[in-house]
């Protein structure tokens, strides 16, 4: 009868096994619509994308990363109005997840693996989502809901180190609850170990090369909004903005012209007309990829069969232009860069590191320990269940890939008078140039994307 129990067990494990054993399907669905995305059939993307989501009322664990990807995809084919609907629903998603109850999230992560934990969306997905719905309302000529999208992209923006400094602390509180668990002192133990330590810093030699922007901060976030709320005529709450913006791209003289001439408006010295600025959302930002490490776990015995983890890693990718060339009249301009997303995704990523590879040590834990204490059973029924565990655990080792892949690499901006024939030129380093005729306005705002050198470069026209 114990080995029929045994037998039973068994086969329950394999059928978990079997089930879970899909757990990274983002990893392949992210494949399949980038490949869609960068052979520039955003119309299959879309398609592909919507068969993603959620039917009826039931949201499904990746639909906010779904809609994010739509809703950027659509403000690429110009579909402002969708895009718009794909945000308001990332953003209905995003203040869901806000008072989400994490502590199952956390037991599923460590039986499983994190996909299985709805994705809650990074910082930067927020800031982003409000971002380009006051873009949009800005193509859409509706300023008053574009001053609303902006105010809570700096709202979330202002928040997030508030966060970011609870979520540290509720971190510290997952390790103390494990330590009282059954295999608390393995668990203290693997994740103080040094030999990990060594390890993960062997994969992950560029995790601190880098030059994080102060408060988790997105500078084209701040930059834009100043812009915004200088053509509006909120030219206290602007100065406010670009004053910010300057103090972390000083190298960026068409900033400091912002500044500088918004600071004039302010005092009733000038007013702010015949100017174009050129922002350039260009490349793509960082993917995942999936690396996996054999641990040094104090658990490992002859009798554990396989002790690995899961970590998810970023590959940055390439620019679509150094920058863009503008010819307005005689003279000459380059777009200058205004911010980094490799910078802002990177500098979360290394927030969020820590968390992730504790999880994914605490899972290997529980796992070896469920390994080691089946194998120790004295019956064939334990070794064959011990068998089962041990497929089930190299099944279930797998990184959390989900990021948003549409975001671009960089933000550039160059900024100049109107021409009197009021003709631009604008020429992608390499590329081929095209013409960008200004309307009769006092000011415009003119929003190019190009995703790769190879796609036809789609731009907004805004007008004030």
């Amino acid at each position: 009868m114990r080995h029929n129990l045994l037998m039973g067990s068994a086969a329950a494990v394999l059928l978990g096994m079997l089930f879970f054993a899909g757990c990274n399907a983002p990893k392949s669905s992210l494949k399949k619509f980038d490949g869609y995305f960068a052979s520039g059939a955003y119309d299959k993307s879309v398609e592909f994308a919507q068969s993603k989501l959620g039917k009826g009322e039931k949201n499904k664990r990746e639909d906010l990363l779904w809609t994010m990807q739509l809703g950027a995809v659509e403000r690429l084919r110009r579909n402002h109005e969708t895009s718009v609907n794909y945000f308001d629903k990332s953003e209905e998603l995003l203040n869901e997840y806000d008072t989400h109850n994490k502590a199952l999230d956390t037991i599923g992560s460590t039986v499983v693996n994190e996909n299985i934990v709805p994705y809650l969306g990074e910082e930067y997905d927020g800031v982003m989502v409000n971002t380009y719905k006051a873009l949009n309302f800005m193509m859409l000529k509706k300023d008053d809901l574009a001053r609303v999208e902006f105010n809570r992209a700096l709202d979330r923006q202002r928040r997030s180190k508030e966060k970011f400094a609870k979520e540290i602390a509720k971190l510290d509180e997952e390790i103390r609850q494990q330590e009282q668990s059954q295999n608390g002192s393995q668990v203290r133990q693997n994740v103080e170990n040094p030999q990990v330590d060594a390890i993960v810093a062997e994969k992950y030699p560029n995790l601190d090369a880098f030059e994080a922007y102060p408060d988790f901060v997105n500078p084209f976030t701040t930059y834009i909004a100043g812009v915004y709320f200088n053509l509006v005529g909120d030219h206290a709450k602007a100065v406010d903005l670009l004053k910010e913006s300057y103090g972390m791209v000083r190298d960026n003289r068409y900033v400091a012209e912002d500044l500088a001439v918004t600071e004039k408006v302010l005092d009733g010295q000038q007013a702010l007309e015949n100017t174009v600025w050129v922002i350039f959302e260009n490349g793509l930002g960082p993917t995942k990829k999936e690396i996996r490490l054999d641990l040094p776990l104090f658990l490992v015995t002859r009798e554990v069969k396989y002790v690995g983890i899961a970590l998810p890693k970023l590959e940055f990718r390439g620019q679509a232009f150094s920058s863009l060339w503008i010819k307005a009249g005689q003279a000459n301009y380059e777009t200058l860069p205004v911010a980094d997303m490799d910078r802002v995704v990177q500098t979360e990523f290394k927030k969020d590191f820590k968390g992730i590879l504790t999880r994914a040590i605490v899972s290997a834990t529980i796992k070896a320990a469920a390994q080691y204490a089946l194998e120790n059973q004295n019956s064939s029924g334990g070794s064959m269940v011990s068998i089962f565990m041990a497929v089930y655990s190299f099944a279930t080792t797998a990184a959390d890939v989900r990021i948003w892949t549409t975001l671009p690499k960089d933000f550039q901006v160059a900024r100049f008078g109107i021409p009197e024939d009021r003709l631009v030129r604008i020429h992608p380093s390499g590329g081929t140039p095209f013409d960008v005729k200004i309307p009769d306005c006092r000011n415009a705002i003119v929003y190019v994307r190009i995703p790769f050198a190879q796609s036809v470069p789609v731009y907004d026209l805004m007008t004030y």
